[in-house]
């Protein structure tokens, strides 16, 4: 029996378990679980997989997508060049675990806006300067479009919720929340947006799909905005995750990185 599984924090949000649940019944898949791994820290994390010789691949979701790739051996192109990873391989050959890296939350997001953009989608205001945003940004500037990180507190090329005014919100036509606000339980949380420059032509992106209408999406939809919440970018990733998981590339690396 092949073991999958989500690493976090806390995963009550979470409904990965459930989609993989959901796969391997609907593809007669008979041979594989899928676990969570609630983590209050990254301490145990190789010990975790070196006891349970099962555990073949793993998600990782909140607040670990980037602290995880100290605990790694290598990663893949894209997550080394985006800083960050949701997803894990595990090798097992002899007597060596080797453990790398993907971020497969850059493409699901990519192909899940792509076809939501038009000619008039050419500046973006990312939420958030974690480990999702990342992906975002990397997914956003392959797109095409330019990026302006917006978090709590002042970063290098970043704008904090207090700069944010009607040009500003009016000069960006896509608004990402690539930050767990408004995540179950605090489903009426908000961000401090000027949410009343919102118009029918922003298109506001939420990957949180818990709620499937959150208060961010909520205040899009009653400014006449389209609105897009993170399920379908959530099923996506799964899938090139799964991909990942069940690739039978082997390299040795020659470092960490």
């Amino acid at each position: 029996m092949r073991k999958f599984g989500l690493v976090g924090k806390s995963l009550e949000h979470s409904w990965s378990k459930g989609y993989f649940e959901q796969k391997f019944i609907r593809e007669n898949i008979a041979d594989c679980v899928y676990r969570n791994f609630s983590l209050e820290n990254l301490d145990g994390f190789r010990g975790l997989i070196v006891h349970d010789g099962s555990i073949a691949g793993l998600n990782i979701t909140i607040p670990y997508k980037v602290e995880i790739i100290h605990y790694l051996d290598s990663l893949d192109p894209d997550a080394a060049a985006i800083g960050a990873v949701n997803c894990v391989k595990i090798s097992r050959r002899w007597d060596r675990l080797l453990l790398k890296g993907y971020n497969t939350d850059m493409k699901a997001f990519r192909e899940t806006l792509r076809p939501l953009l038009n000619e008039n989608c050419r500046k973006a205001l990312v939420l958030g300067s974690g480990g999702a945003s990342r992906a975002v940004c990397h997914a956003l500037k392959e797109l095409n479009l330019n990026v302006t990180i917006v978090a709590r507190v002042r970063q290098m090329g970043s704008m904090t919720y207090s700069d944010l005014n009607k040009e500003i919100i009016a000069g960006h036509e896509v608004i990402i929340n690539a930050t767990p606000v408004g995540m179950f339980p605090g489903v009426n949380d908000l961000l401090p947006l000027p949410w009343q420059y919102l118009t029918k032509d922003h298109l506001l992106f939420d990957l949180v799909y818990n709620p499937e209408e959150t208060a961010f999406l909520s205040k899009g939809r009653e400014a006449g905005a389209r609105t897009e919440n993170g399920m379908e970018m959530l099923h996506r990733q799964a899938e090139l995750s799964w991909r990942v998981w069940n690739s039978s590339r082997f390299q040795v690396p020659g470092s960490r990185f």
